[in-house]
Parts: structure tokens; C-alpha cells; sequence
């Protein structure tokens, strides 16, 4: 028996179906079994996990839960002839191959597992990598085993010593100065830094008026056509000059550009395009992008989904051309290779591709479909021929006058090319009528529209990866775990796609960046992960770079533990008093947002919520709690220890309490967190009722509620009924579908609650909804 180990179950069931296809029975058999993640981690207490006195000497224990999968693993190898590590082809994976041999290779004596006493493992222990899970990949890999790569693992050792000491030492320090429970790291920090950054930006920036001019205009054939004027002007004197003197001459074509364009296809994908991509084109956040994508791979379906490469093997990209030559045309087929950007590509992979490109769909569920379809058209596409577009531009303006020219613009392809795949990135065509230079224009209006300038805009999740990547902040494997993090700590909330930082983030993110800017600063960032890479390519001692990096970064955080608590955000507005003493007021930080609190306390506890109104302890509501307020106490003893009869008395326990929190007033148990009983407050739930029916189950209204991605609106009957939509039900009945319509944006004020009605992109099919539905 032969021994093949992978990480996966289902990637072990794949493999295994290959092989007992190609291999004969008896000893030649192989048998594949998974280990399911990582077997071995750091113990969770930082004294335990790693001697600094003895070179940063991590101790590893088996992972909580793994003991049966170690187990089962020890007693395969230990009648095998042959064990190979199949692992993932990255740092992680060489990691995990690293850990089973050590496991495997223990002295047995002494110890014994549930399959009994453990002997001696004689067979060879070898390592073979496959990027993509196909019949052929997995052979022929086969064929070459080779042994632990040593700088590899130990890169990825480095790393995880680096981010637990990072971690537990500014981890620690915050626990003190801001809030038990909270967190710091290496690249959270970082992340959560730039996030805010972006909103001082947007909280400093002071909108500027300005205006745009647009008119419409006749031509001699009776088209119609819109001009926008080239300037915006910032006052209101020069918008009237330059109508008035628009409204008074006559107007011609003052020239005409036209010029041919090509539109060069896009690379195929790396792990941060194919999560920036996913998020913009299907609504899918990174980790979201990531699980689908691993299943994708287990099922054989894709190459390996974490890479910064954006090659393509030479029999892939002929493979590709090939499908593209046959389905589209010969002049449809053009061969490209791309540079990948990233300056420290991890690993020699390839770009994320289908296995099998002749394969337009795969994936065991519509999220793996469409994924799988976005990967293909990406990979095809980027084999293409360029795509050939006549862009137009007409220039108008006045005969007799000073004023700045206005223009249109249009675009229609002559050629497809590569968008005759990627047809999302193509756009729309949009045809001026014909003129030519000299012509009059007919002015039928002109009009004026007062703007202001806008802040930037916050990150997306996709957003924050590209900006992430391009500062060399992070790895194709941490991009996901690190969205994840700042919001699962609380330091950004998600609304729609948007990440916004909370009052908590916001002052982690200051404490960090006041007390230890260096360490989480783009360049320390970028360079240690420099360092992690040279030691992974052997250019690098593992010890050296640990103590030339914490040698320093220990005395900073010692230093900084005389520091005041930093839940302190400054003084508040002069106008508002205490409540009780009528003294100044500073804005202070709690787990529920910020408030303000008297300057005086704790000598003074008045305290007043952000917009100034009183802010009150938590009030007896003179009731037990319904899950814990009364229990039955056995007083069955006399003073002698001797039983007595019908000896017992009802005692209360929890009583309910009202209590104000970052959502409004909720009830809950006076004996929290033992008993987590929680319930709405009457008045609350009344202001996030809507007043519109639940069409479903026509028993109760639908009211606002808030989930894991924002504010989003049920029924007030859940979970007896389930009905959810996504925005603010109107109250209207959609005419297509008779689902609730709901609150759009500013370009589509309504659309219907019902993804799969086309009214819910209503402005896609037009308008007289009512009558496309016969």
C-alpha cells in the first residue's frame, strides 16, 4: 500500500478516483486520506508557544480536534511502503507537509493511539506538488518527489512567530489602554490605518460649489444631440454669461475627432483580481470568493487559487487559443503573455485558469457556476485579439462669442475582439448622429445644474485589496483573512460593499499610529514581507530576522505601558454641559459607540449620548427575567445536617433592566453575560416598524433589522416567516411579479424586491412595466 496525504476530503476523494484508475491492486494501490487543514499550531498562551532565549524556537502541539485525524494517519504510514505529501503548492502547504513528517517520524515508544501501540514508520516520506487537480497533473507529479523544502516552511514559520509576537504584545497593550478583548497586528493594523486615513480625509474635506452646463441641440436632419460644456465653472456669474451668451448666437459644428482605438485584453486572474472582480461583478466579498474558489479547485475544476502569477503554462495558453481559434475565428485567436506586477511573486505558479479550458461550465452549485464562468471568460479572453473601437467626438460652439467649446462623446466597436467573451467589459455603443464641420446647430435649450465637489470615496472590500496589493501589504492568502479580521474585531462595519470604520476602530487605529507608527507603516509592512520572501528563496537567516525585528519592537511596547487610557476622543462641543453638574463634557469611548461624559468623573457621572441627549444608567423594570428570574432553592437541612420535609422557597434571581445600546433602548437580564436573555424595547421596535404588510404570511408587518452586512428589512413574524429584502419596502406591489417593491438609488428611485423579476434592474427594460407584462 502506497500513502498519499492531501489537506482536503474532497480534494482526497478526487485524487483518489485518479489513481485507483491508473494504479494496479495489491501493494501498488495507493490509498489517499486528508489532514484536514493544519495538524500541529502554536499552543494559545504566548509563554508556552515560542523560547525566544533559544533562537524564537516555536512549540507546537496537535491542533484542538485532530488527535483521531493524527491517529489514523500514524497507522496508514505505519503499513505503507511509500508516503508522499501532497499538500498545496504554497508556504502553507509546505508547512503542513513539514508537520505531518515531523508527527510521523515520532518515537513511538511509550506512546500508543486509539488503533493501538504505534511502531516505527521505515517507508520514505517524499513530497509531491500538483497545481491543478487533473488526472494527468496528479500522475505526473507523481513521477517527481522531492523533499521538504526547508526555506519555504521556514518562511512560513516566520511568519506565524512574527504575527503571534506582533499580536499578543500590541494586542496586550490595547487590552490595557483601550478595551479588553480587542486586537493588533501585522497587517490588520496596516489595513485598519489606511481605512482611516481615507475617512480623516473625508471628514476634513469642505465641499466647493461648482456647476455644469448641458444643452440640446437640433442639427440640420432633425437629430438630436446633447453637447456638456468642457469647463465647470465655480460661479454663479459666469454660468449666467456664458448662457446668455448660448441663448443669443447661433451655433455650428466646430470640428470633428475620430480616431480608432484598441482595447488590449485583460491578464488572466491572480488571487486579488479574482476577488476584486468577484466583488464588483457578482457581489461576492474575498473570503466568500476564496471558499468557492478552493471547492472549485478540490473538484478539479481550476488551478490553484492563491497565486500573484499571471502566467500561463505553454500548453494551457495553446489549449486556449485552440478553443478560441475553433469557436470564434482564426482572426479572434492572439497570443499574449503577461508581466506579473507583484515584485515578489510568492511561488513559480500559474495565473488562476480552468484545468480543462474546452469546459465553459463547471461547479457543483450556482455559486461555483458562476464563478467557474467569470474564471473562463477572464482565461479565454486574455488569449484574444485586441478589441477595435472608433471613438467620436463632436466639438460645438457660437459664432460671435467667448465662450468654452462643448462636446459629445461616442464609441462603437468595429471589432470585438477579446469583449466578444469578457461581453461585461464592453460597455455601451453610443452613436452621434452625422454632422460635419462648418454645420449650424439649433439650440433648443441650455440649462445649468449646481454641483459640489465630493470627498473620496470609502473603501470597498475589493477596493481595499487592490490598495493593499499595489503597497505590497499582505499575500495572496491573507487578503481574505484580513477583511475578516477588522470586521469581525469591530473595527469596520459593511454596508452594501462599503467599509466604514467604527468609533472602536477609530481610536485603535490613533492609538497605534501615535504610539507605534513605524510598525504599521506601508514601508515596515512592504519590507518585512521582503524579509519573509528572501527567507523562503534561502537569502535570509530565520533567527537574525526575528531579533533584528523584535529586539527593538519589545522595548517600544515596555516603554509605552505608562501610557493613559486612550478611550479619551478629545473635548466636546463647549456648549454642552453636564447634566448633573453642569460642568465641561469630553467624548469618551464605550463598547456601544461614543458618548460624552462629564470631565469631572467619576467625582461627576453625569454623561449625555452623542447628539446631547441625556444619557441614563440602566433602569429596573421591576420584573424577573423570563429565562432566569425565579428558581427553587432546596433548603432541606436543619443545623444538625439532618433532612427536613417540604423544605424548599422560591428564589428570584434575574430581573429585566433596560439598557441603552449602539442601536437604540433594548431589554435584557440584570445578570448578564451569565443569562443572555435580550429582548427588544416596545418604543424601538415601534420606530423600525414600516407600517407595510409582509406579503408572504399577511400576519404582521415588515420592520428594519440589522445583520452581519448592514440594515436590511424582514418580517416582524420571524422566524415563523422568513420573507427578507435588502432595502426599505415602499409600500407599491411590483406589476410584473406582485412581490413588495423597495427603495433604489437616485437614478432608480424604485425596483422590485425579487432578484430573478426584471423590474428589479427596471432601468434595463425601460419604462410602461405594466405593459410588457402582457
Amino acid at each position: 500500500m502506497r500513502l498519499l496525504i492531501v489537506e482536503s476530503p474532497s480534494k482526497a476523494k478526487t485524487i483518489e478516483k485518479y489513481l485507483s484508475a491508473s494504479s494496479g491492486a495489491g501493494l501498488d494501490a495507493w490509498t489517499v486520506r486528508a489532514s484536514v487543514g493544519h495538524v500541529r499550531d502554536l499552543p494559545k498562551s504566548n509563554k508556552k508557544a515560542i523560547d525566544i532565549d533559544k533562537g524564537f524556537l516555536p512549540h507546537y502541539e496537535i491542533s484542538k480536534g485532530k488527535e483521531k485525524v493524527v491517529s489514523e494517519l500514524k497507522h496508514l504510514a505505519e503499513g505503507a511502503k511509500e508516503i508522499m505529501l501532497a499538500t498545496d503548492p504554497d508556504r502553507e502547504g509546505e508547512a503542513i507537509a513539514w508537520h505531518i513528517e515531523e508527527l510521523l517520524k515520532e518515537d513511538p515508544k511509550g506512546k500508543s493511539t486509539s488503533y493501538g501501540a504505534g511502531k516505527k514508520i521505515s517507508a520514505p516520506i517524499k513530497r509531491v506538488v500538483f497545481h491543478e487537480i487533473t488526472k494527468e497533473a496528479v500522475v505526473e507529479a507523481l513521477k517527481h518527489p522531492r523533499d521538504i523544502d526547508t526555506n519555504l516552511r521556514r518562511a512560513q514559520e516566520a511568519r506565524r512567530v512574527l504575527d503571534r509576537l506582533v499580536g499578543y504584545d500590541l494586542s496586550g497593550i490595547i487590552w490595557k489602554k483601550v478595551r479588553y478583548g480587542l486586537s493588533a497586528g501585522r497587517v490588520q493594523s496596516p489595513a485598519l490605518r489606511i481605512i482611516m486615513e481615507r475617512e480623516r480625509e473625508i471628514r476634513a474635506f469642505i465641499p466647493e460649489q461648482y456647476f455644469t452646463l448641458e444643452g440640446l441641440f437640433e442639427t440640420n436632419k432633425k437629430d438630436k444631440i446633447t453637447l456638456s460644456c468642457v469647463e465647470e465653472p465655480r460661479d454663479r456669474k459666469t454660468v449666467d454669461q456664458i448662457i446668455a451668451l448660448g441663448e443669443k448666437e447661433k451655433w455650428f459644428v466646430k470640428d470633428i475627432k475620430a480616431s480608432e482605438q484598441k482595447r488590449q485584453p485583460r491578464a488572466p486572474f491572480t488571487t486579488s483580481t479574482l476577488q476584486q472582480t468577484a466583488s464588483s461583478r457578482l457581489g461576492f466579498s474575498p473570503s466568500r470568493t476564496m471558499q468557492v474558489a478552493q471547492k472549485l479547485y478540490e473538484a478539479g475544476f481550476i488551478t490553484y487559487m492563491r497565486t500573484d502569477s499571471t502566467n500561463l503554462s505553454a500548453v494551457a495558453q495553446q489549449q486556449i487559443l485552440n478553443i478560441v481559434e475553433k469557436k470564434y475565428g482564426k482572426e479572434y485567436a492572439e497570443a499574449h503573455t503577461y508581466k506579473t506586477k507583484s515584485k515578489n511573486a510568492q511561488e513559480a505558479h500559474e495565473a488562476i485558469r480552468p484545468s480543462h479550458v474546452e469546459s465553459m461550465n463547471e461547479g457543483h452549485n450556482d455559486e461555483q457556476k458562476r464563478l467557474y464562468r467569470l474564471i473562463w471568460e477572464r482565461t479565454v479572453s486574455s488569449q484574444m485579439s485586441d478589441a477595435k473601437l472608433m471613438k467620436t467626438k463632436i466639438i460645438a460652439n457660437i459664432k460671435n462669442g467667448d465662450i468654452p467649446d462643448f462636446t459629445a462623446n461616442g464609441s462603437r466597436v468595429l471589432f470585438p475582439g477579446w469583449l466578444a467573451v469578457d461581453t461585461e467589459a464592453r460597455g455601451e455603443d453610443v452613436e452621434l448622429p452625422l454632422v460635419e464641420i462648418g454645420q449650424d446647430l439649433k439650440m433648443l435649450e441650455l440649462k445649468n445644474t449646481e454641483k459640489f465637489t465630493e470627498p473620496p470615496n470609502r473603501y470597498t472590500e475589493a477596493g481595499l485589496v487592490k490598495e493593499l496589493e499595489s503597497r505590497g501589504i499582505g499575500r495572496p492568502s491573507t487578503y481574505a483573512s484580513i477583511m475578516r479580521t477588522i470586521e469581525e474585531r469591530g473595527y469596520v462595519e459593511k454596508q452594501g460593499r462599503t467599509l466604514y470604520p467604527t468609533d472602536t476602530g477609530d481610536v485603535v487605529s490613533s492609538f497605534l499610529e501615535n504610539n507605534f507608527a513605524e510598525y504599521i507603516s506601508d514601508t515596515f509592512t512592504a519590507d518585512m514581507e521582503d524579509k519573509l520572501d528572501d527567507i523562503a528563496n534561502g537569502d535570509r537567516e530565520y533567527v537574525k530576522t526575528l531579533k533584528d525585528f523584535y529586539t527593538p519592537f519589545v522595548k517600544d511596547v515596555k516603554e509605552k505601558d505608562k501610557l493613559a487610557k486612550a478611550t479619551n476622543m478629545g473635548e466636546a462641543d463647549p456648549d454642552m454641559r453636564g447634566p448633573k453638574c453642569d460642568g465641561d463634557m469630553i467624548i469618551k469611548l464605550a463598547r456601544t459607540g461614543k458618548f460624552l461624559s462629564c470631565a469631572n468623573y467619576p467625582i461627576c457621572v453625569g454623561a449625555r449620548k452623542i447628539d446631547g441627549t441625556e444619557l441614563e444608567g440602566p433602569k429596573d423594570l421591576n420584573k424577573p427575567c423570563p429565562k432566569c428570574g425565579t428558581a427553587i432553592e432546596n433548603t432541606g437541612l436543619d443545623k444538625n445536617g439532618k433532612k427536613k420535609r417540604k423544605s424548599t422557597k422560591v428564589v428570584e434571581l434575574g430581573r429585566l433592566m433596560q439598557r441603552e445600546g449602539k442601536f437604540g433602548a433594548f431589554v435584557a437580564c440584570s445578570r448578564y453575560p451569565k443569562c443572555k436573555y435580550v429582548e427588544q424595547d416596545e418604543e424601538e421596535m415601534k420606530k423600525k416598524m414600516t407600517g407595510v404588510q409582509c406579503p408572504v404570511c399577511h400576519k404582521a408587518n415588515m420592520m428594519e433589522r440589522r445583520g452581519r452586512f448592514g440594515i436590511f428589512y424582514s418580517c416582524a413574524n420571524y422566524p415563523e416567516c422568513k420573507n427578507a429584502i435588502k432595502a426599505k419596502p415602499t409600500g407599491n406591489i411590483c406589476p410584473l411579479c406582485d412581490s413588495l417593491m423597495m427603495e433604489g438609488t437616485k437614478t432608480i428611485p424604485e425596483r422590485c424586491s425579487n432578484k430573478m423579476c426584471k423590474n428589479h434592474n427596471p432601468h434595463k427594460i425601460g419604462e410602461n412595466l405594466k405593459n410588457n407584462k402582457k
